[in-house]
C-alpha cells in the first residue's frame, strides 16, 4: 500500500489523479492538501511514501507584473514542499513540470525534442518550472527519488486551457485552414495511468509522457466537428493567411506550430491506454 499526498487540492490534474488512484484502493491511500495560506505546513508528511506536487500557476496569458508570483509559486513553493517531504522521510517526489521548459512556440518552425535537446525557456513560466526542476535535482538521492514530468498539452473532459477552445472552434466554424502539423498531446487518463505506474515502480528521473500518436491540429478540429454533429471544411486557400499573420499573432504559432517529443523519449506501451480517437469521443460526450 502506497500512501500518496497530492499537493494542489481541487486542481484538474490533482483531482483526476486522485480519482484514478482511488480505483486501486488495494494499492493506494490518497490524501490531498491545498497550498493556499500555507495549509500544507500543517500536514504530517512523515505518514506518506509519495508526494505528487501539482500545485502551481497554470500556463495562461501571463502578465509581466505576475513574474515574481510565478517564481514564488512554481519554483520556491515546489522546493519548500520537497525539502519538507525529504526531511519527513518521504521516499518519492513527483513534480509536474511542462514541455514549455523547452520554450514556447514563437514561429511555425517545427520543433522536435530529442534526448539531446536542452531546455531553453523563453518566458518566465517555463523558466520558473525549470528552476524548480534544478532545485529538486539537488535533493535527489537514493532515499528521496525525484520524478520530473514534462508533459505536452494535457486535455480531457472539463479541462481548461487551449483544448476547450478547439472544441468551440470546431462547433462554430464552417471552414478551417488545411495547415497540417504535428503535436504531442496527453489525454488525462493516460497521464493518470502513467503516474500510477511511476509510483508502483518507484521510478526516478525525467519523463516525457505523451499519447501513442501525434496530433494534427486541422484534423483534430475536423474530428471534433464530426463528433459534435457539425461539418467543417479544411481549405487550402486559408493556409497563406496562416503564414502571413504568424509573425504578428503568436496564438497562430501555438495553434499551428509543430512541437513533438521524439517517440524514443517515451515508451507508451504501458500507460497510453486510451487512443486519440477514443479520447476525443470521451471529451465531446461529456
Amino acid at each position: 500500500m502506497k500512501r500518496v499526498l497530492i499537493t494542489g487540492a481541487n486542481s484538474y490534474i490533482g483531482t483526476s489523479v486522485e480519482t484514478w488512484l482511488n480505483k486501486y484502493s488495494d494499492q493506494f491511500h490518497v490524501d490531498t492538501v491545498d497550498t493556499i495560506n500555507d495549509a500544507w505546513k500543517q500536514v504530517d508528511f512523515s505518514q506518506y511514501d509519495v508526494v505528487y506536487h501539482v500545485a502551481g500557476i497554470a500556463h495562461v496569458k501571463a502578465k509581466k507584473s505576475q513574474e515574481e508570483l510565478y517564481y514564488t509559486v512554481n519554483r520556491d513553493l515546489t522546493i519548500d514542499v520537497a525539502k519538507t517531504a525529504k526531511t519527513s522521510g518521504v521516499k518519492q517526489f513527483i513534480f509536474m513540470s511542462s514541455v514549455i521548459v523547452y520554450g514556447e512556440s514563437k514561429s511555425l518552425k517545427p520543433v522536435i525534442i530529442t534526448k539531446d535537446t536542452l531546455p531553453s525557456p523563453n518566458g518566465f513560466y517555463g523558466d520558473s518550472k525549470l528552476q524548480a526542476e534544478k532545485g529538486l535535482q539537488e535533493l535527489n538521492d537514493d532515499s528521496f527519488k525525484v520524478v520530473i514530468l514534462r508533459p505536452p498539452m494535457i486535455y480531457g473532459p472539463e479541462s481548461k486551457g487551449n483544448f476547450p477552445r478547439l472544441i468551440k472552434l470546431a462547433r462554430v466554424l464552417p471552414v478551417f485552414p488545411a495547415f497540417h502539423n504535428k503535436r504531442s498531446m496527453l489525454y488525462i487518463d493516460n497521464l493518470c495511468e502513467f503516474v500510477r505506474l511511476v509510483i508502483l515502480q518507484e521510478e526516478k528521473g525525467v519523463f516525457f509522457p505523451q499519447n501513442s500518436e501525434y496530433s494534427d491540429t486541422s484534423e483534430l478540429v475536423k474530428q471534433l466537428a464530426t463528433l459534435q454533429g457539425k461539418k467543417i471544411h479544411l481549405v487550402k486557400w486559408l493556409v497563406p493567411f496562416v503564414h502571413v499573420f504568424s509573425p504578428f499573432i503568436n496564438s497562430i504559432n501555438k495553434l499551428f506550430g509543430s512541437l513533438v517529443y521524439d517517440t524514443q523519449l517515451s515508451d507508451k506501451s504501458e500507460y497510453a491506454i486510451v487512443s486519440q480517437a477514443e479520447s476525443l469521443k470521451r471529451v465531446v460526450e461529456i
